[in-house]
């Protein structure tokens, strides 16, 4: 078993103005610049939201990859494609072939979220778009000692959450108390970061600050690999991010993901043709779904 260590520490920018306009406050975690070293992370946001109940933007479309929305604070409600995703939920929207989303989503007091853009495999590029909230009832929880870990996707402390990868990944959320530590295990090839949310996090030596990320070792060989977290005198809440990298170079532009230039050229005829399904079309198809199955 190989300890991973921090092999660059990434201090992230100010919070600046975000796109919804005042009382939203954003700083770009990944910024998409260089996909080659953080396959297959293409952009995390940070975003603060302290807007009221007024909309979170309005319908936008996407393609070829997915999202993956983590509320640390607050809550979003989304009246067309599933309700609420409170504090230490998570919801994942896979764009695929090309959908439009975000209609009639709303802040629930000040709001905290991690948006995360997933690369899609090349093979599952165009896939049939579609989404999976995950609610705090299914978000398996683990306990050693005093410390707590959400698993949003892969698995920790031998729990597995259900979710639906097109990519292996794994994210947890850990809560750390005083001289306390956790380790996480990942298969030597993933590529990934901590992320403190409050207080610092220790990993191998390397001490990690709020408002800072540290990128993860890459091991060589296929024995497995180790992720020690560790706190001092003070309490600290993290995040982990680590997946597969896909080793696929990608064209970004705009709301879509693509393999080459001609994708995005034909995803943009696409969307001005109307084609790309709404998902609030797609959230009712699955809610008669599952009420038809419940009547049977």
């Amino acid at each position: 078993m190989q300890e991973r260590q921090i092999a660059r520490l990434v201090t992230l920018p100010p919070l600046r103005q975000g796109f919804v306009g005042p009382g939203h406050l954003m700083t770009p975690v990944i910024d998409g610049s260089d996909f080659a070293r953080t396959d297959p992370f293409i952009m995390l946001a940070d975003d603060h939201l302290d807007i009221g109940e007024r909309p979170v933007g309005g319908a936008h479309p996407h393609a070829g990859f997915e999202t993956v929305t983590l509320l640390l604070e607050g809550a979003i409600h989304d009246r067309d494609e599933g309700g609420t995703i409170d504090t230490g939920e998570v919801q994942w929207m896979t764009a695929g072939s090309g959908v439009i989303h975000g209609e009639n989503v709303e802040a629930r007091g000040r709001v905290r979220l991690l948006q995360l853009w997933l690369t899609l495999p090349r093979q599952h590029r165009w896939t049939t778009p579609g989404f999976q909230d995950l609610h705090a009832p299914e978000i398996p929880l683990v306990r050693e000692g005093a410390v707590t870990v959400r698993v949003y996707s892969g698995e920790s402390g031998g729990r597995r959450a259900p979710t639906r990868n097109h990519v292996p990944v794994t994210i947890i959320e850990a809560v750390l108390p005083p001289r306390s530590r956790y380790a996480q295990l990942l298969p030597s090839s993933y590529n990934g970061f901590v992320m403190p949310i409050d207080g610092q996090i220790e990993v191998d030596g390397t001490v990690v600050d709020t408002g800072a990320v540290g990128w993860l070792s890459r091991p060589m060989g296929h024995e497995g690999s180790r992720v020690t977290l560790r706190t001092g005198d003070t309490a600290a809440r993290v995040v982990l991010y680590a997946g597969e990298p896909q080793g696929d170079a990608i064209v970004s532009h705009g709301p879509f993901i693509g393999d080459t230039r001609d994708d995005i050229t034909q995803r943009y005829a696409e969307f001005r043709r109307g084609e790309f399904p709404r998902m609030s079309e797609l959230a009712r198809a699955k809610k008669g779904q599952a009420q038809a199955q419940a009547i049977v």
